[in-house]
């Protein structure tokens, strides 16, 4: 039986202030959402960690699945003794944050979906990523980002934004291969959630670049018109990494969007909800 880990986590901002977990993509780290932390930290708590295999992080025994990594996203809750969060989820970690509202709707205060998609892989993007895992274990970790970062953030872009690529890269090179296959395996034979969007009744807001070629925004209208009273916000010039290669419009939607959910909720509620 598959156990749930403890990831790797850092914690900033006030104790009391609302939770907000950051989940990041593939096959990055927890450092993704530095410009978030920076952000927010001052107002809200803020938690980033590392799932399985990406960074530091221990990929488990076994193969990986979507559901492992809820089961560890809960894990992190628990130990931060936070009975509710919000979520926020980009690419894979959009996968995860999926799954986790549809299996512990309760313990989601927000959810936050960032360039990712509700469907399951085709059987032609099954094979994609079959051939990313042989391509990875043929060529190593560097050879992934080079082929990798035109996509996130677009060829021009790749150009154009030197120190947001090399950032990407870092995190890309500090991913085990053994850490990103398994996470490939694991997107690849995700659940099929498109049905049970309608059914989400946490507050929803939905990010995606506008030029985002791997899940385009089209795929971000459909969350949007599927999730009962979701907000859709497209960032011009982003791709794949909007949060990265956009940080302040990323951010300012974020923020307007955390206002908004908490506006009603008294410094006594935000203690007792961040402290549960």
């Amino acid at each position: 039986m598959e156990h749930p880990l403890l990831p790797s986590h850092s914690v900033h901002g006030p104790d009391a202030a609302w939770p907000i977990v950051f989940v990041h993509g593939f096959p990055f780290t927890r450092h993704q959402w530095d410009a978030q932390v920076a952000a927010l930290q001052a107002q809200y708590r803020i938690i980033t960690y590392d799932m399985r295999g990406h960074g530091p992080a221990p990929t488990g025994d076994g193969p990986l699945m979507i559901e492992f990594l809820v089961d560890d996203l809960v894990a992190l809750l628990d130990h931060l003794e936070l009975e509710q969060a919000t979520i926020c989820g980009l690419s894979m970690g959009g996968y995860v944050a999926l799954r986790m509202i549809d299996r512990h709707p309760d313990r989601v205060h927000g959810l936050v979906l960032c360039d990712t998609r509700a469907e399951a892989d085709s059987n032609e993007a099954r094979i994609k990523r079959a051939e990313g895992i042989r391509a990875i274990r043929a060529d190593g970790m560097a050879a992934l980002a080079n082929n990798l970062l035109p996509v996130l953030f677009g060829k021009q872009a790749v150009s154009s934004n030197e120190p947001g690529v090399q950032f990407i890269r870092k995190q890309i090179e500090e991913t085990r291969p053994e850490g990103a296959c398994q996470a490939l395996a694991a997107m690849a034979c995700r659940l099929d959630l498109s049905e049970r969007l309608a059914s989400i009744e946490t507050p929803t807001l939905i990010v995606v670049g506008a030029e985002d070629a791997l899940t385009p925004p089209e795929d971000s209208r459909r969350m949007r018109d599927a999730i009962p009273g979701a907000r859709l916000v497209e960032i011009p010039g982003a791709g794949h990494v909007s949060n990265v290669a956009r940080p302040d419009e990323f951010n300012e939607a974020l923020l307007q969007f955390l206002r908004e959910l908490n506006e009603e909720d008294s410094p006594g509620r935000v203690a007792e909800g961040a402290r549960a």
